[in-house]
């Protein structure tokens, strides 16, 4: 099935739009859960979440609400994959498994100037679990307690399958090697719409396809025409005839675009979720 969801959901700009006026700030996930199929978490790039907030925004979603989760910066930017296996054991103990069922893929984002690199990207391929069950016993066992805010949380309420997906900014990953690199390790590569900004890269690599809408011809700040859902809705068709899991996350958050140009794919799709 595709999931249409929103990058991020507590921005102070999209109350009295989106949210309705008066609605507390405590309750705005659950106003979009009840809209939408699922979020991606990028506070989780900027820094390390408290396990608690991730058990809270478990407990605020239906059930069969997904959250993406954006792995750390510290990880892809400033240690651009080299030496990372306790950071990313610390990020997997951050709480993140405790989300159980309502845990989707996990997204890493690569900087711009940052480059195709075979052997870097193959040893961190290598180092990231692919279940929960993995995930929790790599985060037992590596992480470091003293860049946590809470006490660790490495349990995980069931073992499932635990998928990745990337994204990259350089040109330098236009190439075959890249492809047959990500689907040999079973990653999956990210269709990233950044109005030109940077190039966009659109094989299946795996079993999800995994979309990012940053801005139809303005970053972050444009929506997207009807035509542009349009043709947006068509790829998606496609994709769920191919049997892939599909996940569109719209991140044109600047003018309150985002949750509306969801809702407005979700509608060509035909999905429909439970009358808040």
């Amino acid at each position: 099935m595709a999931r249409i969801g929103i990058s991020g959901w507590r921005y102070a700009g999209w109350r009295g739009h989106f949210y309705p006026p008066g609605l507390p700030q405590r309750l705005e996930l659950s106003y979009v859960g009840e809209r939408l199929s699922s979020v991606e978490v990028n506070g989780s790039f900027y820094s390390l979440q408290r396990p608690s907030s991730w058990r809270a925004w478990a407990s605020q979603v239906p059930e069969d609400f997904l959250f993406a989760v954006k792995g750390p910066r510290f990880v892809t930017h400033m240690k651009k994959l080299n030496d990372v296996e306790a950071p990313l054991a610390t990020f997997l103990a951050s709480g993140v498994l405790s989300l159980g069922e309502r845990l989707g893929p996990v997204l890493w984002q690569l900087p711009p100037n940052l480059g195709f690199h075979p052997d870097r990207l193959a040893a961190f391929f290598d180092l990231l679990p692919r279940t929960t069950a993995a995930a929790s016993s790599y985060a037992a066992a590596h992480h470091d307690p003293d860049k946590l805010k809470e006490p660790a949380d490495t349990s995980t309420p069931a073992d499932r399958p635990l998928r990745h997906v990337l994204e990259v900014r350089h040109t330098s990953f236009r190439t075959a090697e890249f492809c047959e690199l990500l689907r040999a390790h079973d990653i999956g590569m990210v269709v990233a719409d950044s109005a030109g900004t940077w190039p966009m890269f659109d094989e299946v690599t795996s079993g999800v396809a995994y979309v990012r809408l940053h801005g139809d011809t303005e970053l972050y700040a444009s929506g997207y025409s009807d035509a542009a859902l349009d043709r947006w809705a068509e790829k998606v068709r496609a994709w769920e005839a191919d049997g892939l899991n599909v996940f569109v996350y719209f991140d044109n958050d600047a003018k309150v675009h985002a949750p509306f140009d969801a809702l407005a794919l979700q509608e060509r799709l035909g999905i429909s979720r439970a009358s808040p």
